[in-house]
């Protein structure tokens, strides 16, 4: 990274960019690298979005993309630093995540290895008492084709545009 866009920046973005170094990050766990992960991601978007309107302003001002282009450094810079740092938060949640998931699994086959609290299969008649409303809605009533369902929807969908198209009138 450039020293001289870190030393540019405020105090607030520098330690931000210093919490990302790679030492910083192994420090962390899982929620405090998503918290991290966020507040780097909002500093990225900020400072894109600040770029991105400044060079649409400036392009009417001098002319042309080309020339408003080196007039706008220090922000691309910024946005570049700030996706730099998120790209290597991201890769160390990744990490984490897995980690995280090769636990868990591990956690799992040790219970179910001892035959503790496994799910267990239902049998066919517990499926009876569970009550009606819970269930998951079937296939729906037809008036005896496929096609004639989907052709009458369409038709619905054709009078609903015609309703909406005179409100807006």
């Amino acid at each position: 990274m450039n020293k001289a866009l870190l030393g540019s920046m405020t105090a607030a973005e520098q330690k931000l960019v210093a919490e990302t170094s790679r030492s910083a990050l192994a420090e962390l766990d899982e929620e405090e690298l998503l918290a991290l992960h966020t507040r780097v991601r909002r500093a990225r978007t900020k400072y894109v979005t600040v770029y991105r309107r400044s060079a649409r302003g400036a392009v009417v001002k001098r002319g042309g993309r080309g020339f408003s282009y080196p007039k706008n450094q220090r922000d691309r810079d910024k946005a570049e630093v700030f996706e730099t740092a998120l790209a290597a938060v991201s890769r160390q949640v990744a990490v984490q995540a897995g980690r995280s998931a090769a636990e868990l699994k591990a956690s799992r086959l040790e219970a179910a290895r001892q035959g503790g609290s496994g799910p267990r299969q239902q049998s066919s008649d517990v499926r009876s008492e569970v009550p009606e409303q819970s269930r998951t809605p079937g296939a729906r009533k037809t008036t005896g084709g496929v096609k004639r369902d989907a052709s009458s929807r369409a038709a619905g969908a054709r009078r609903q545009v015609q309703r909406d198209a005179r409100g807006s009138r």
